[in-house]
Formats: C-alpha cells, structure tokens, sequence
C-alpha cells in the first residue's frame, strides 16, 4: 500500500504529488453517486473520526464552523429518527449502519473567541446584527461543511446518501433538545450494496450553469 504524502500546508503552485489522480477525482466526484442500499458492514467510531479529520477543513465564515452532527447507530435512536421521516425516506435510513443528522447551530457565535484571532469582535458583530444575520451566517457555512461532508465520506471509501430531514422540527426536538439549530439533512452512511445505486441522471452543460462576465 502507498503512503500518502500529508501536506499540512500547501504551498502555491501547487505541487505535482497534491494534485489529484484520476482515479481519486472519479472516487470523489464523476464517479460518486448517491447510495440508496448499505450493506451490515457497521461504521465505526475509528470511521466517523477519520470521515472529520478530512471534513474539518472546509472553510467557514471567520472559522465559525456552526455545522453540529448527531451520528444515528443504536436502535432506540434510529427509532426516534425514522419517526422523524417521510416513508421512502424511512426505509432507505433503516437500511443504513449509521445516518448522520446535520444540522445548524444558529448560537455558533459562542466559540468565536477561540476559533479566531478577532473572534470577540464578530461574535458582537453577530449579536448586534440580529437573529437574521446569525441564522444566514449559520446556514451558509454549515452547508459548506456538509459538502466537505460527503466528499470525506466518499474518501475513505464509503458512500452517503443525502437525504432533505422533511420534519425539521421533529428531527430538532428528537436530536438537539434545548439547541437552536437549523436542520439541514439527513445522510446515510456505509458501505453501498450491489443494488445501491440509480442510473446516473443527466447534468446541466456548462453554459446552463456558469456566465462568465
């Protein structure tokens, strides 16, 4: 097995070992692909560590990183979540070894002063700016997250299976009592099936997309 080179920071122009090889690009992006069935291969603590020391780098608004997970394993909370969802929703979650509920946190501001050297001064920027503010500073970053999110996921191997948490309000309650928190998805995670995939959906061109100016 090939070591992999670690490059703490990466310098610019970016060297020729950081750059990814075809096959990594495919395992993360055109050749991922939503995962509907999970085998009984469990996911383990020593995998949801390694799935955040890859998804902790995703960049956030002065480093807030407001996103909050609660990884969905035992039985009685599996029960409390597939109380939570709508039915085609329930029984691809039943079938899964672990769903991380995602979710964010809208009183992120309370750890700024340790997460930036100005922290002090946008968390009163933040609590002068109002309830609305925190709330679209919170979503943004948090949805970030969630994309590194599933990138990590797909990188040590596995795959996920976003999923929209229909009842917001019932996933809140059942899994971040007493929290202020904006549910954002549900994602089923494991290690995918031989029926675990659909048939690959069209994608818009380029120039639907993207206006260059």
């Amino acid at each position: 097995m090939t070591e992999r080179i670690q490059h703490p920071v990466v310098p610019s122009p970016v060297p020729e070992e950081c750059v990814l090889a075809p096959g990594d690009a495919d395992l993360l992006f055109g050749g991922a692909r939503t995962a509907y069935a999970f085998t009984d291969e469990s996911v383990t603590d020593a995998d949801l560590h390694a799935i955040y020391e890859l998804a902790q780098w995703a960049p956030t608004a002065v480093n807030a990183q407001p996103l909050r997970v609660v990884a969905v394993r035992s039985e009685p909370a599996r029960e409390r979540l597939l109380d939570c969802l709508p039915r085609g929703n329930r029984e691809q979650a039943a079938g899964a070894p672990l769903t991380l509920v995602c979710a964010a946190d809208r009183a992120f501001a309370d750890a700024l002063p340790r997460l930036h050297p100005r922290g002090e001064r946008y968390r009163d920027l933040l609590e002068s700016g109002g309830e609305q503010m925190r709330e679209r500073w919170a979503r943004t970053s948090a949805l970030v997250q969630v994309g590194f999110l599933i990138m990590a996921i797909r990188a040590i191997g596995m795959a996920a299976g976003p999923m929209n948490g229909d009842d917001a309000q019932a996933l809140a309650r059942a899994f971040f009592p007493e929290q202020d928190v904006e549910i954002l998805l549900v994602i089923n995670v494991g290690r995918p099936s031989a029926d675990a995939f659909q048939k690959r959906n069209p994608r818009l061109t380029f120039e639907e997309a993207y206006k260059v100016e």
